[in-house]
């Protein structure tokens, strides 16, 4: 199978051409300010250097930062209607309760209570009010709004009450974008509600973006399927990102980790990612990032849905580097994508982490004698504060004092040249479009979290009936059955809910399968 797999930063957007696990070329092409553009380049000179002709490529695998940076921006936010079901329960803690003020505002500021919902075990809270609805269904046709997202409590458990409101509206509001909060989020209330919320004011754009990644595929003449790269380092189809537009949040860190993992051939290690603007950092464990286990914010908003325990701080190549009276300070500043127009090797004015690697000579990039003027006191001081930001880094990454080796990876690793933390420093082949790897190399997966009351089922049955339904998520987005394997299995007991009850989550992971 010939594979491209694109990585769109803020700073490049990167493509790799792969035939099976062979790398034939990798390019980096400037980020554009409409993105578009960087993507058509970059897939024109990818194909070029690779030599392969646009008929040869099967799939496109697209990582994309788009929809986090709306909601972290506050723009391109469509008007949203949260709706919850759940009362007489949950109305001391209304929809978006914990949300910034300008990003509620951004999208409407609409929410409502209605009865419904569920106990932990699928009993019924109260019955489904379809008059209730149906007045709710007025009132959001009458403020003109178009996308809604409909929460109800333990749907997870059991999502019968959030397809039947979601009928209701779709008769009461044709054509309506809804998302239903069971389809994207965890067990957890409040976060799963968030998730739906911030789903849906995404709709719009998700649809624009998809389509105008499509036209970029079509224009250079490609006629191989396309996909998206999901936060868990997995696949999801075009038409499906579509409608789930979250679950691409964070999927460009995860990209690097997946890539690092096979370009280096190791599974269990911390993952350093250093972009133009940015280094990420997280654990990989068999060679999947490990996933964040509490609430993760976005944009000021608490979900739940599965995210890397990735985090990130601002230091990249692009980084300005400013002599202060405390000394030298590195980011978090980026001169991001016009780093070619504006570091001093390239003829700009703005000293960058750059400058100082290529005027200490670990690296030939742009014109040396533009930085000739940088004294040995100011390169050595940048390169300690980098080396104190990466350490720090590392140690939070760790959970253990074992000495598990460091990936360096992405452009902005020319920064790097010696271990951090005293660990094994590994720098793979590819290590600057290791994120278009991962995306590239990228499966299907598939995802179960639910409570079981195991007085009724039993634990071994409880685990079995969860594998099943993963296996099942997994071959409905896409993975050749014969391939799964479940590659994370977690029991919880919830103490304080009867019968014995556990929370199972599990999931499950397969290649491709490409008719």
């Amino acid at each position: 199978m010939i594979r491209i797999g694109i990585d769109v930063g803020g700073t490049n957007t990167d493509a790799v051409v792969m035939d099976g696990a062979r790398v034939l070329a990798g390019v980096k092409a400037a980020t554009t300010a409409d993105v578009m553009t960087g993507v058509v380049n970059a897939l024109a000179d990818v194909l070029k250097a690779s030599g392969k002709a646009a008929a040869d490529i099967d799939v496109v695998m697209i990582g994309t930062t788009h929809f986090t940076n709306a909601v972290v921006q506050r723009r391109d936010l469509a008007r949203t209607a949260a709706v919850r079901l759940g009362l007489p329960a949950t109305a001391s803690l209304p929809p978006m309760v914990d949300w910034p003020e300008d990003l509620r505002d951004a999208i409407g500021n609409l929410s409502y209570l209605a009865h419904g919902g569920n106990e932990f075990d699928g009993r019924k809270i109260s019955p489904l009010d379809e008059a209730e609805l149906n007045a709710i269904a007025d009132d959001i046709k009458a403020e003109g709004v178009n996308t809604i997202a409909i929460t109800s409590v333990f749907s997870p458990v059991s999502d019968e009450c959030e397809k039947q409101a979601a009928a209701i509206f779709e008769k009461a509001i044709p054509g309506a974008h809804i998302t239903l909060s069971s389809e994207i989020g965890r067990i957890g209330l409040l976060e799963r509600e968030n998730a739906a919320i911030m789903n849906a004011c995404l709709r719009d754009l998700s649809r624009e973006v998809i389509e105008a990644f499509r036209g970029a595929i079509a224009s250079a003449g490609i006629r191989g399927k396309f996909f998206l790269t999901q936060n868990d380092g997995t696949l999801m189809e075009a038409a499906f990102a579509e409608k789930f537009p979250v679950l691409t949040f964070a999927s460009g860190p995860t990209n690097s980790m997946r890539g690092a993992a096979f370009l280096s051939g190791v599974k269990d290690a911390i993952v350093v990612d250093i972009g133009g603007t940015t280094s990420d950092v997280g654990s990989l464990q068999k060679g999947f990032p490990r996933q964040a286990t509490v609430a993760v914010e976005v944009g000021g908003v608490r979900t739940n849905f599965r995210m890397p325990d990735v985090f990130s701080i601002g230091l990249g190549g692009g980084s300005h580097v400013i002599e202060t009276d405390k000394g030298v300070k590195v980011g978090p500043t980026s001169v991001g994508y016009r780093i070619i127009t504006e570091a001093l090797i390239f003829g700009g004015n703005t000293l960058t982490t750059s400058d100082v690697v290529v005027a200490a000579g670990k690296y030939d990039l742009g014109d040396r004698a533009k930085v000739a003027h940088l004294s040995p006191e100011l390169i050595a001081a940048t390169e300690a504060r980098i080396a104190a930001m990466l350490e720090d880094c590392v140690e939070r990454s760790r959970l253990s004092p074992d000495p598990l080796p460091v990936i360096v990876v992405g452009g902005g690793s020319i920064l790097v040249d010696k271990p951090i933390a005293g660990l094994e420093l590994i720098k793979p082949d590819h290590f600057a479009v290791a994120n278009a790897v991962g995306a590239a190399i990228a499966q299907v997966s598939g995802e179960v979290d639910r409570v079981y009351a195991l007085a009724e089922i039993g634990r071994d049955a409880a685990l079995a009936d969860a594998k099943a339904q993963a296996v099942e998520a997994a071959v409905s987005a896409g993975a050749a059955r014969d391939s799964i394997e479940i590659v994370d299995v977690e029991d919880v007991p919830l103490a304080y809910l009867p019968g014995n009850a556990t929370r199972v989550r599990v999931k499950a992971v397969g290649e491709l399968h490409v008719v």
